[in-house]
């Protein structure tokens, strides 16, 4: 029987497009890009997520790849981006529904930053989960197993009885390798409500 539904945060239930981080701060496309480059590089967001940095010390680490005009516009990008992820249209209402049919839990696992986690209360689905996770106050980040049990262990949560919806394949192979049953979001909310009543009809009767 399934009880649970895990979700990933970022291209799940909100867009992560540069585009929409960058654009309230640099009118020119070409500023956009040049920051871009240097702003998402993965060594800057990897530490996000696992906690050894913060977005004031990110910064202060991406200004010297920059022209001095573009560094202070990219730190004010970089510490307010979470307010410039747009939901996921439908699929707040699609949580609402599943709650209210099935009588499931929800919950949050995102790889994200502690500055994140303080301002998750901006995003009104979060304010709907049974709880949440998030990688940089635990340390852990996917696809390691380690953060999906912490995540099982934290809430009482079954595997077996468990769904964990993400975009990547490799977060939902980490989640597999414990048995919790995987699902890959490609953007597409009806084709993931199909999904979510075909297991929850089959595996609840």
């Amino acid at each position: 029987m399934i009880r649970n539904l895990i979700f990933d945060f970022g291209q799940v239930l909100a867009h992560f497009e540069p585009e929409d981080m960058l654009k309230p701060y640099f009118s020119d496309p070409a500023d956009r890009e040049t920051v871009g480059r240097v702003m998402f590089d993965r060594r800057y967001w990897d530490r996000l997520d696992d906690g050894t940095l913060n977005e004031e010390e990110a910064a202060d680490r991406i200004a010297p790849a920059l022209p001095e005009r573009l560094r202070e516009p990219m730190r004010q990008a970089m510490l307010n981006w979470y307010y410039h992820r747009p939901p996921i249209e439908g699929m707040e209402e699609l949580i609402d529904r599943m709650r209210r049919e099935f009588g499931v839990s929800v919950y949050l696992l995102s790889n994200i930053s502690r500055n994140f986690a303080a301002h998750a209360d901006l995003y009104p689905v979060l304010r709907k989960m049974d709880g949440c996770v998030f990688s940089a106050e635990v340390g852990l980040t996917k696809p390691d197993p380690a953060i999906f049990n912490y995540t099982l262990r934290k809430f009482g949560l079954d595997p077996a009885e468990t769904v964990f919806i993400d975009d990547a394949p490799r977060n939902l192979a980490g989640a597999e390798s414990l048995g919790i049953r995987g699902y890959r979001f490609d953007g597409d909310v009806a084709r993931l409500e199909t999904f979510l009543r075909e297991t929850l009809n089959t595996r609840n009767t």
